[in-house]
């Protein structure tokens, strides 16, 4: 159990538990959280036309044609790209137009990821949503202790609130990095943590071919040798050396989650004006030539290998440099994204609760709540960055990651759209209740009043006097006290205790094979 549960103020717990308890009730009712996965009911907005998408596809098979992509320190891949055909000149690989589209023929248009906990197994593509917590940043924050490097224990504390929430279907990868492992080592108790803590799907690392591989060794000993290789049990984000250049790490990477049928999440990270076009459209150009090339080569390593379209447009600041998150501009790029990924017939992975504020406030939340909703009209299978997201992604906010998660469970009933029935309708309650009478103990109320709307766990609803009296807390702080409540109540999954002692085998034994690396 975390150490930060033992400050709980537990008289205040107490008091609370039974209005919060039928707060969750009636939010899982209402919303339909607590479910593996989301499918979508409400369509996808689609903002161009036929003829500017074509514009778009046709300007980026001309920047693979004419200007082409390196791949470095790769020498397989390269090998790869000359016997598909491509023009390979030294480390510059050129596409004729058309080449890598008929490549990703054979990727899977939607695929299932496998949770040891099978009720949890989640589907990517198609009309499924997934929702997994924010990911890679070097610091975490709390109003208790302020920012400061994560640790392990906060990475495990990330993974214990993901896994305690039902507003979530994904353990996430490195949610926050834990800066006082040992480089080289981290991703073994990262994997092991995302096991242990959890039984919903998880990612591995990708910052060295062997640590991938580490991770996918790991998967096997948790399914079975065999399962891993018929079934996705692990994901791998990886991403592109912005403009234009895939480097050896990640391609390495990349195709060793693709040779053991584990999928690559391939992700461009363009700042508009830096690492690509200060143009929206040149952005998204820039977007489709990388992230079809790197996903192609998934394809070229082992045919019909899960693969995730992945994009991360961003803006940023022309008077200072700084990047800038939640911006209007990279949200309906994601909706454009959105139709080329579909015209490609792949999974989409697109936008997620991004901020540039320092602080769990209002514009974390209206930033945050811009880039979300880009997220779920662009048709995203898979949302990383769905919660905790702060400070420009360096660093992982527990009092955001709550609130973050209320939105997550709000937008399940968002995506739920509105189902037409005649109870629905509700024909018979205005025949009941007649005209000028009001309908709160119709017989139609009655039946759906625990589950006809969603209800938040944070949001403060009642009377300002009331609110007042209890304190006049904010939601930040209301957010400080759900994380400490879920940490204090949380409980692991059972895990098989044999599968347990051969994976904390194989972490001692990886360990004690090599010296710790602090670079």
């Amino acid at each position: 159990m975390s150490s930060f549960a033992k400050g709980t103020a537990m008289g205040e717990v107490r008091v609370r538990s039974g209005r919060q308890a039928r707060q969750a009730e009636r939010a899982q009712k209402g919303a339909g959280v607590g479910r593996p996965y989301i499918v979508r009911n409400i369509p996808t907005y689609d903002v161009l036309s036929e003829e500017n998408l074509l514009r778009i596809e046709a300007a980026a098979d001309r920047v693979l044609a004419e200007t082409g992509i390196e791949f470095r320190d790769d020498p397989v891949a390269l090998d790869h790209w000359k016997r598909a055909g491509a023009r390979v000149e030294g480390l510059l690989v050129r596409f004729e137009p058309g080449m890598l589209r008929e490549i990703l023929k054979s990727a899977p248009a939607s695929f299932v990821q496998h949770a040891r906990n099978p009720a949890n197994s989640v589907e990517i593509g198609g009309r499924s949503v997934v929702f997994a917590p924010a990911y890679g940043s070097p610091f975490v924050m709390d109003l208790d202790r302020g920012r400061r490097f994560g640790t392990i224990e906060d990475f495990r504390n990330f993974i214990r609130l993901a896994q305690s929430s039902p507003n979530f279907h994904h353990s996430g990868g490195t949610i926050c990095e834990p800066t006082d492992v040992a480089v080289n080592k981290r991703h073994l108790d990262m994997v092991l943590s995302h096991i242990e803590l959890s039984d919903r799907p998880f990612m591995g690392s990708v910052t060295a071919e062997e640590r991938s591989e580490d991770s996918i060794e790991m998967s096997r000993i948790l399914f079975g040798a065999e399962f891993v290789d018929r079934n996705c049990v692990i994901l791998g984000n990886v991403n592109v050396n912005s403009p234009l250049v895939w480097d050896g790490t990640m391609t390495r990477s990349l195709r060793a989650y693709a040779r053991a049928n584990q999928a690559a999440v391939v992700v461009p990270f363009i700042l508009g004006g830096a690492m690509g076009p200060v143009t929206n459209a040149g952005g998204i150009v820039q977007s489709l030539a990388e992230t079809m090339a790197g996903c192609a080569l998934t394809q070229l390593e082992r045919k019909g290998a899960p693969v995730i379209f992945g994009n991360f447009l961003s803006s940023m600041s022309l008077r200072s440099g700084s990047p800038t998150f939640g911006t209007p501009e990279p949200a309906i790029g994601s909706q454009v994204i959105g139709q080329l990924a579909r015209r490609l017939n792949l999974p989409l992975r697109c936008a997620g609760n991004f901020t540039t504020s320092k602080l769990p406030d209002g514009q974390a939340m209206m930033e945050g709540t811009m880039s979300m909703l880009a997220a779920i009209h662009c048709g995203a299978n898979f949302i990383l960055h769905s919660a905790g997201f702060l400070d420009g992604l360096l660093s992982m906010s527990y009092e955001k990651f709550m609130l973050d998660a209320d939105l997550c469970g709000a937008l399940h009933a968002y995506l739920d759209g509105i189902r037409i029935d005649d109870d629905q309708l509700a024909v018979d309650a205005f025949a009941e209740v007649g005209p000028g009478n009001h309908f709160f103990g119709c017989s139609h109320t009655m039946r759906h009043y625990e589950t006809a709307f969603w209800d938040s766990e944070l949001s403060d609803n009642e009377p300002f006097e009331k609110w007042e009296a209890a304190g006049s807390s904010d939601a930040a702080s209301r957010a400080n006290r759900s994380w400490k409540k879920r940490l204090a109540e949380y409980e692991a999954p059972a895990l098989d205790e044999a599968v347990r002692e051969a994976l904390q085998d194989f972490v001692a034994r990886k360990k004690a094979g090599v010296a710790d690396a602090w670079y």
